[in-house]
């Protein structure tokens, strides 16, 4: 298990990268890191899918008593 400051620093710079994904501003630059946040992301959590990652570092963190930024919806 990663420690949890590091999931939460992840968990974060993901949920900035998709909003800059969301955004007119998209470029190549920001996909590819969004894209090697997520890898890192299902490495540190032992899963497979970005979105499974995010829930499982999020409950981690909770369980560490670490606040996170809620997900988008």
């Amino acid at each position: 298990m990663a420690h949890p400051a590091v999931l939460r620093d992840l968990v974060e710079q993901y949920e900035t990268l998709a909003a800059l994904h969301a955004s007119e501003s998209e470029s190549t630059q920001v996909r590819q890191r969004m894209e090697d946040v997520a890898y890192t992301l299902c490495v540190s959590t032992g899963t497979r899918e970005v979105e499974t990652a995010l829930a499982v570092a999020r409950d981690q963190l909770r369980g560490a008593g670490i606040r996170t930024v809620p997900p988008r919806r």
